[in-house]
């Protein structure tokens, strides 16, 4: 039996680690000693993971923990001012991006509960670090954080973040739990031939931002028939640096000598390939398109694909499934949960 922290203590405790986060990345990097520690780290079990890619991760972590935001969050979930049983909520988390598994470990530590971290062994370096230092700021935080690095035992309930393949593993083994299991899902972004510079310069950034590698990431496009594909791609050149990755470079040469010698339509700016694809799931460095003449058309491809797409970005007022602007598909607040399936009303069923 735990003794649960006040929700007023909890709320308090978040939003002060926003603050201390905020903090450290308002520090020149270079003068951040322990930051640069932390990257170094971090990067040397995943390469994928720069210090430019783990400062935006720690940015979007510190722009979630807003004291007004958090407060609204809550305040659709009174259960959550009730003193009551904590359950252990096991949570598998996947190593894609820097910290991906924040927003998991938020929502139950948020709602009174003990979180069981399994950590990817692509990130097992920074989510550990930040929660230490939110026990830092509140310690009784302390008792209610555990690491589990092998099979996981003695939980209630479990949240697990993997691939198409993984997720029918999870499915077998946590048959007999309550449970949340997310699989493979992508980004979309839909045009319309009125975007400013400024909207393609935030589209680059839903696209090419953590190198295309998170759900949020933009990997295909849909572009009116008019449009011409060379102009939207000049628009992303600030990322060209993109191609200074050995390990993007590699997928970018792969691709593109496959394209080559199968002789495939592509445009190649000389850092991404964008090929004209009925597929939804592009390679890295590769960015699908297709054109459509009307785009409420559009809605139903949208909604038959819906269990495959994490979010898409538009100007567009026209289509009717749920959008957001251009550049804040890697910018989600406390009320996006993955796969819109809502986190916390699933903790609530536990009680």
């Amino acid at each position: 039996m735990y003794c649960m922290i006040l929700l007023e203590k909890r709320i308090e405790a978040f939003v002060k680690l926003g603050l201390f986060l905020k903090k450290q990345l308002d520090v020149d990097y270079a003068c951040n000693a322990a930051l640069m520690e932390l990257c170094q780290k971090a990067e040397a079990k995943n390469t994928w993971f720069t210090p430019e890619n783990i400062t935006k991760a720690l940015n979007g972590i510190s722009f979630l923990l807003q004291k007004t935001d958090i407060e609204n969050w809550i305040q659709s979930y009174p259960f959550l001012n009730q003193q009551r049983a904590s359950k252990r909520i096991a949570v598998v988390m996947a190593g894609n991006i820097p910290i991906v598994g924040f927003h998991d470990a938020l929502t139950v530590l948020i709602s009174g509960n003990v979180l069981i971290a399994k950590l990817s062994s692509k990130d097992d370096v920074l989510l550990p670090w930040v929660l230490k230092q939110l026990c830092i700021i509140e310690p009784e935080f302390g008792s209610y954080i555990q690491y589990e690095s092998n099979i996981i035992k003695e939980f209630d309930a479990v949240i697990a973040t993997g691939s198409n393949n993984s997720a029918r593993y999870f499915d077998f083994y946590f048959k007999k739990y309550p449970s949340i299991i997310r699989k493979s899902r992508v980004s979309i972004g839909v045009l319309t031939g009125e975007e400013t510079s400024d909207d393609y310069e935030k589209l680059a950034d839903d696209i090419f931002s953590y190198f295309g590698l998170g759900c949020r990431n933009v990997s295909k496009l849909f572009i009116p028939e008019n449009i011409d594909m060379v102009n939207v791609i000049s628009h992303f050149d600030t990322y060209s640096k993109v191609c200074s990755h050995n390990k993007y470079l590699n997928n970018y040469d792969y691709n593109k000598s496959i394209y080559l010698l199968n002789q495939d339509n592509h445009f190649d700016n000389g850092y991404a390939l964008f090929k004209e694809d009925v597929n939804l799931f592009s390679p890295i460095a590769v960015v699908y398109y297709e054109k459509y003449k009307e785009i409420r058309n559009l809605d139903e491809w949208l909604e038959r694909n819906r269990a495959n797409i994490q979010c898409i970005v538009t100007n567009s007022k026209l289509l009717k499934s749920k959008t957001i602007n251009f550049g804040e598909s890697q910018m989600p607040g406390v009320c996006d949960y993955a796969d819109d399936v809502d986190t916390m009303s699933f903790l609530e069923t536990l009680i």
